[in-house]
């Protein structure tokens, strides 16, 4: 578990990527001791008045974690496919949430899933679709549906995962300002 303090950090990292994004300046140096400076995976995302704004991940602890925090932040704010880039003047209503990843784990089906917990990855060729733990939890699906849903996040249909698909589930430590 992050310590309180460890969190604020990885907030403020983040905020401070966007911001130097969005108003086009350099970016704050990233601090590379404790936890930021040790691989991570994490998804970053961002609502505005309640509503997604962005969110944007990297799901291999393969990189410092605050390089992909920081990242993560500007790519949620700047290229995530379903909205426009976040501007100036939206920076203020701005909430930052992040999810710090645990390591993949095979599972076979529905049974292996437990709502709330558990966040799901669906794999089938060059289709991937990924959904946070607390994805079910914000649309009361239980875990049939949750699965379903990753399927189509992935582009495939619903019973994919009958179907030769490859599942996983993680946990996440998720924090917000």
């Amino acid at each position: 578990m992050t310590s309180d303090a460890d969190r604020r950090v990885m907030i403020q990292l983040a905020r401070d990527a966007i911001d130097a994004h969005v108003r086009g300046v350099d970016e704050p140096p990233i601090p590379a001791e404790g936890p930021l400076g040790e691989p991570g995976a994490a998804f970053v995302t961002l609502h505005s008045q309640g509503t997604l704004r962005g969110c944007i991940g990297h799901i291999r602890a393969d990189e410092p974690l605050g390089m992909v925090i920081a990242r993560c932040a500007v790519a949620a704010c700047s290229t995530d496919p379903r909205f426009p880039p976040v501007t100036e003047s939206e920076l203020p209503r701005l909430a930052l949430e992040i999810s710090l990843l645990g390591p993949l784990e095979s599972i076979a089906g529905p049974g292996d899933v437990e709502i709330g917990r558990h966040g799901l990855m669906v794999e089938q060729g060059w289709r991937r679709g990924l959904l946070l733990p607390q994805v079910a939890l914000e649309w009361h699906w239980d875990a049939g549906a949750f699965l379903a849903r990753t399927c189509e996040k992935a582009g495939l249909p619903p019973d994919a995962w009958r179907r030769g698909a490859q599942l996983w589930r993680f946990e996440a430590e998720i924090f917000s300002e």
